[in-house]
């Protein structure tokens, strides 16, 4: 009550206060009974026959498409993290600022973060699938997510390195560092942080993506070279919950890609706070 004094005489304050508090109760709530869920669901029906390194309609091992997801998350990063921040860096170091050309490509990045994953899979299975004929493929899956989550960490790696105060940049070229010495030494770890949480963002969608892999990766149960068709988790959860014949797995999969999940999360907010205290 005494905390709700201090708003006597500011009735519409308070009543967004409340609202505000309502709010975070109701996702807090929604979030824990969504956790104690998958959990409660999925740790029982855990046995070793699910990490076999073979799959089979008995084991139902989900082996095979966590390195699959591996794969496809570290090669598609691989491509995407270099086009983003390259695209970040010119537009914000190279580029006119202000210019028309600047804002077009940033109003057609906003849009194409927009876009529906099974819209990109659509395009990924026309253009890598059909038309240059690397058929269900993890090359086509890893090109195709790539294409999905470089706006992402794009525009994040952009609003971080504008984010780096001027004085920096002219502190360096008045000691004599050309452009591209500051860029590279002065401007990327500053911004360091930012970038990461986008490429955080950009893991996360990966892991969890399937529209768009179903339709390029395929949804073959085996481990997979580049040039073969391949599952990731979330295909692998998505694949025994729509067959319905093994749900129990299904749940199991779900804790471990949560727990995936998590740990890189974890991983990337450590690696973010280690870039903050260096800089």
């Amino acid at each position: 009550m005494k905390g709700l004094a201090k708003y006597k005489g500011h009735t519409g304050s308070l009543i967004l206060r409340i609202l505000v508090i309502l709010c975070t109760v109701i996702s807090i709530a929604v979030l824990a009974w969504l956790l104690i869920f998958i959990l409660y669901k999925g740790i029982p029906n855990f046995n070793l026959g699910l990490f076999e390194w073979k799959y089979t309609s008995k084991n139902n091992s989900m082996m095979p498409a966590i390195i699959n997801t591996i794969t496809i998350t570290v090669c598609a990063l691989l491509v995407s993290i270099p086009l983003g921040v390259g695209s970040a860096i010119y537009l914000t170091e190279y580029s006119k600022r202000g210019s028309r050309l600047v804002k077009v490509i940033r109003m057609t990045t906003e849009t194409l973060s927009g876009i529906p994953s099974i819209v990109y899979g659509l395009f990924g299975f026309l253009m890598f699938n059909e038309t240059l004929g690397l058929g269900y493929s993890l090359l086509s899956g890893i090109l195709t997510v790539a294409l999905m989550v470089q706006p992402t960490i794009m525009r994040t790696s952009e609003e971080a390195i504008l984010s780096v105060p001027d004085l920096y940049r002219e502190g360096s070229f008045g000691l004599g560092a050309g452009r591209l010495r500051t860029v590279f030494r002065i401007v990327l770890p500053s911004a360091m942080p930012g970038i990461a949480a986008g490429i955080v963002l950009a893991t996360g969608r990966i892991v969890g993506e399937t529209a768009a892999l179903i339709f390029t990766s395929g949804t073959s149960s085996n481990m997979a070279g580049l040039m073969d068709s391949g599952r990731t988790l979330a295909v692998h959860m998505y694949t025994l919950w729509n067959e319905g014949l093994d749900m129990e797995p299904a749940y199991a999969t779900g804790v471990v890609l949560l727990v995936l999940v998590v740990l890189i999360n974890a991983a990337s907010n450590a690696l973010a706070k280690r870039l903050s205290v260096k800089k």
